[in-house]
């Protein structure tokens, strides 16, 4: 069958952005380095640490075939599920299981001296896979809803839209009556309206998983735990239109 995509409100898409910018922060303090919501770092990592001939770190060589794992499962899961509500309830789940396992690890095992350490890799692996999932569900369930990992993108769309309505603006002050004028300034006026949260909740999870792990450490994603778990309630209760 094929996986259908179901609007959702633009809160949701917030708080995913929140949670993968809050986790992102906390695991660049907590696993040296490693960014887990989005891959080109990884690329990037990759190539320095061949030409500084660095120890290699496993998760950062790991970090792509696993966060491509994580999306590639959630399509199977999201089509096993058998329909949109379920889709989303069963791989919004599948997120709030894997960065459970990854906090209840960050808080109970012995403190991460390495990043090839048994323990920090994983830990790895579950925040990895968590913002592959997330990103899949995001871009299959979701629908006209912008990348909830990568800023990238989204920061260029935001400038576009941007250029849009000022030129669209500008034509109608010259002719009010402009019909293509009024449809492009409609479009991006949306548009924008869509992308804009994301990329604040992104930033204000960057900052309050900075600040927040260097008071309560993996305490702190405890957060990240109880906003999944509030999504996932309302995956339940959602009825898509």
């Amino acid at each position: 069958m094929a996986i259908k995509a179901v609007p959702v409100p633009g809160s949701v898409a917030a708080l995913l952005a929140f949670v993968a910018g809050l986790i992102d922060a906390c695991t660049v303090f907590a696993l040296f380095g490693l960014f887990v919501a989005q891959v080109t770092g990884s690329f990037v990592l990759i190539g320095v640490q061949i030409v500084n001939a660095d120890i290699v770190s496993v998760i950062r060589t790991l970090a792509i075939p696993v966060f491509f794992l994580g999306g590639f499962a959630t399509v199977f899961i999201a089509e096993l599920a058998g329909d949109s509500r379920r889709a989303l309830c069963w791989t919004l789940f599948a997120e709030f299981a894997l960065v459970t396992g990854f906090v209840l690890i960050g808080l109970l095992a012995p403190p991460f001296d390495h990043p090839n350490a048994p323990w920090a890799l994983v830990a790895s692996v579950l925040g990895v896979t968590a913002m592959g999932v997330q990103s899949a569900l995001v871009r299959l369930l979701m629908r006209g809803v912008a990348s909830t990992n990568v800023m990238t993108t989204n920061t260029t769309l935001v400038s576009i839209e941007l250029a849009q309505w000022m030129i669209a603006s500008r034509r109608l002050r010259r002719h009010p009556a402009d019909g293509a004028a009024l449809e492009l300034k409609r479009q991006a006026k949306a548009r924008f309206a869509g992308l804009w949260p994301v990329l604040a909740g992104f930033l204000l999870g960057a900052i309050c998983g900075a600040v927040g792990f260097q008071l309560a450490h993996f305490w702190f994603l405890l957060l990240a735990v109880a906003i999944l778990g509030g999504l996932l309630i309302w995956a339940f209760r959602h009825k898509p239109v």
